[in-house]
């Protein structure tokens, strides 16, 4: 079964300093037919202004993906960690027992584009912890790559949960199939450009939840394709 979720079906604020697409309910945002998909609790497009940004603030349990697409976000924390993430970086927290942060655009001339994914941990109270990395687009182009994993995979990020985060970019009229075992279930979202799921073309910001599939199958249709793909339990 495959259920889809356009990207102007979502939920949208432009706040002035922040323009934000929400899939799922958040904040002032409630859709009861969307509230979460398995563990997938929140994703949030968000383009953040020049000098703008999110003030210290807190989280706990929940597993925190943060990609940044374009310009870059400064990430402070009650753990210590003071990082710059740029276009191309995936940022993991563990809010766990509890944190506190702030995600900030420290420049004075260019937006920043970002997603951000809440997914629900393995347990609660877990110890809180932070982890960034850089993941080279040469290495996902037309196959997928692992982001995201509870083992830390290939140098994956680590998460809390029995879930693995995908990235992919197929080039126009390349196939990628992901297989799913019996039991579990997919969220395919697309990042940038065009891209088919079946008879289904898709766009940024479009999306698609899979259950009781056996293979997903996706084939880009721009040059420009990205696509996030979650496998979840």
């Amino acid at each position: 079964m495959i259920t889809f979720r356009k990207s102007h079906e979502r939920g949208h604020f432009n706040h002035g300093w922040l323009d934000t697409y929400h899939t799922f309910s958040f904040a002032d945002y409630y859709d009861p037919k969307h509230h979460h998909f398995q563990d997938l609790r929140v994703i949030n497009e968000d383009r953040v202004a020049p000098g703008q940004g999110f003030g210290m603030h807190p989280h706990r349990d929940m597993e925190i993906l943060t990609y940044v697409l374009e310009g870059a976000l400064e990430h402070r924390d009650s753990l210590g960690n003071g990082e710059v993430l740029r276009a191309g970086e995936l940022q993991r927290m563990t809010a766990g027992s509890g944190i506190m942060h702030s995600e900030f655009n420290p420049s004075e001339e260019t937006p920043v584009h970002l997603y951000q994914i809440w997914l629900f941990p393995k347990a609660k109270g877990l110890k809180p912890s932070y982890e960034q990395k850089r993941f080279e687009p040469e290495k996902r182009q037309d196959r997928w790559q692992l982001a995201a994993s509870p083992d830390g995979a290939g140098g994956a990020l680590t998460i809390q949960q029995d879930t693995r985060v995908y990235l992919a970019r197929p080039s126009a009229n390349q196939s990628l199939e992901h297989p799913l075992t019996p039991g579990r279930h997919a969220w395919l979202q697309v990042i940038r450009g065009k891209v088919g799921l079946g008879e289904h073309a898709l766009s940024a910001g479009d999306a698609a939840a899979l259950s009781d599939e056996r293979t997903i199958r996706i084939a880009g249709q721009s040059d420009d394709a990205e696509v996030m793909l979650f496998d979840l339990p």
